[in-house]
């Protein structure tokens, strides 16, 4: 009975949303089923026919925020892309200080979307907006045709690119790469993690060409094969996310056969040892939502990190369900804009920039 009367509360804060943000949520699900194979493929085709919008790059041209777009081919040999977002004036602007970099991984499963999906577009246009930072939204190599653990390669691969590469001439502004933020989303946040343990893991230059200043994790896409209680209390309630839905995620990125306590999906050390972090691997800001299935791995994530000695920062939106910040209307991803500001000022400019 107390469990049945939970799972009505939660339904009842589930309802609250607007009702065009729980139709958008649903025309998604909806999506996300139609096109997901038995054989454990997806059809990409008819998933941008449905939901999938692009957006395209806007290099020329400023939007209303006052931000410009180009993207950029960061390895011609595996087709990996990046969209490149700035704002920039005429004249002295070009010559401001330097602006911190945040490389933003997507999220979708590890299956679908990309940088110019039309929600990940607007979201890293407001977050370069607000924080005044380049960010570099990362076009990474889909699962199942590409397993564990191409999207970490590409991850890297995007990170050797501004090291030896550089912006685009298309860019007229400076970059501190000793303040660049690894950020994600979902997959996208699982990807950040990783990529941020390999780079602070290999040999240093001298000085390094990027330093990882921070990680900016929304909604982190984590497992393991023992359910969360999370996962078991918003089954059927919570939008998106569900177990079928997460199960048919990990299939299609892991290497076949292995299960979800390979180490690409389980970081929180209960079925198997924690990760080892080097002593560079960066601070975090860690993004919960209290409608999403995925909270306890998560705040799991945190105390890792806690226990590793790092420094982390949990933020939680008691009334967020998973991906929230794909709509602006909701009062939460003001806020989550604000959070992740605040965490890009609070790291000083380098002295080498």
């Amino acid at each position: 009975m107390a469990g049945d009367v939970a799972r009505r509360e939660l339904r009842a804060r589930v309802g609250a949303m607007p009702w065009a943000v729980r139709l958008q949520l649903r025309a998604l699900e909806a999506a996300v089923d139609a096109t997901q194979r038995r054989d454990g493929t997806v059809n990409r085709f008819l998933f941008s026919l449905l939901v999938d919008r692009q957006a395209p790059a806007n290099p020329a041209r400023a939007d209303a925020g006052g931000v410009r777009s180009v993207d950029v081919t960061v390895d011609a040999s595996t087709g990996v892309r990046a969209r490149v977002y700035f704002t920039a004036g005429a004249g002295a602007e070009a010559d401001a200080s330097p602006r911190p970099v945040i490389v933003y991984f997507h999220g979708g499963g590890f299956t679908v979307f990309s940088a110019a999906t039309r929600p990940y577009d607007a979201l890293c246009r407001t977050m370069c907006r607000e924080t005044g930072a380049v960010v570099v939204s990362v076009t990474y190599r889909l699962a199942p045709e590409h397993r564990y653990p191409a999207a970490y390669d590409d991850g890297e691969a995007a990170l050797r690119y501004l090291a030896t590469t550089g912006l685009p001439a298309e860019v007229p502004v400076r970059v501190d790469l000793c303040r660049c933020f690894l950020a994600g989303d979902s997959a996208g946040a699982n990807i950040a993690h990783h990529v941020a343990q390999r780079w602070t893991a290999a040999p240093a230059t001298t000085p390094p060409a990027v330093h990882l200043a921070g990680l900016l994790l929304l909604s982190s896409y984590f497992g393991g094969e023992d359910r969360t209680e999370s996962e078991q209390a918003l089954e059927g309630v919570a939008p998106i996310v569900n177990l079928r839905r997460s199960d048919f995620w990990w299939k299609a990125y892991l290497p076949e056969g292995a299960d979800r306590n390979h180490p690409a999906a389980h970081v929180t050390g209960e079925a198997g040892p924690e990760p080892e972090l080097p002593d560079a691997f960066p601070r975090a800001m860690v993004v919960v939502g209290g409608l999403d299935p995925l909270q306890d791995w998560g705040r799991r994530y945190a105390g890792m990190l806690r226990r590793k000695g790092k420094e982390v920062r949990v933020v939680e939106f008691t009334e967020a369900v998973h991906a929230f910040y794909f709509f602006p209307a909701l009062p939460e991803t003001g806020k989550l804009v604000d959070e992740i500001s605040a965490f890009v000022e609070s790291t000083a400019p380098s002295s080498t920039a």
